[in-house]
């Protein structure tokens, strides 16, 4: 094998064990899951709530964009053209849902928690700063009683 292929197996081997794909895959599969728990609530609470002042379910809303909409009996549609703005506002639903509880389950939690350490962060820098500070005055004391001691009693600075 050539050096060249070493190093991008190498490398390849490395993205794979830094641990962001792993966090990646677990995201993934719980996206997956919480779309499936979101759909549910969409298709099980929010249509039938929705549909309760119209049909009862919210995929049967449509228009038609060249009167009268046909279908046969298997519900294909046989002349006019649907259009089928209740599965759309379903899909907005349940984006909606999906979009509010990341925001307020994870987004705002994770921005209060970061905005917290940043608020520490500034604080601990702050009382090193005074630290040093309090430091530098020590030693500046220290020089100026040793200048005093070398002059000797009685003698002024220069």
């Amino acid at each position: 094998m050539s050096k060249e292929k070493e190093s991008v197996l190498e490398g390849f081997k490395a993205f794979l064990t830094r641990g962001n794909v792993i966090d990646l895959a677990v995201a993934v599969v719980i996206g997956a899951a919480f779309t499936n728990v979101v759909n549910s609530l969409v298709k099980g609470v929010i249509n039938p709530v929705v549909g309760a002042f119209g049909t009862k379910d919210l995929d049967r809303y449509t228009s038609c964009l060249k009167d009268p909409c046909e279908t046969n009996a298997a519900g294909d549609v046989v002349s006019g053209i649907p259009i089928m703005w209740g599965t759309v506002l379903s899909s907005t639903l349940s984006f909606l849902i999906t979009a509010a509880v990341v925001y307020f389950l994870m987004v705002l939690p994770m921005a209060k928690y970061l905005a917290r350490r940043a608020r520490q962060q500034a604080a601990k820098e702050q009382v090193e700063e005074v630290l040093e500070v309090s430091e530098l005055e020590v030693l500046k004391e220290i020089r100026d009683a040793l200048l005093a001691q070398q002059r000797g009693p009685g003698r002024d600075a220069p």
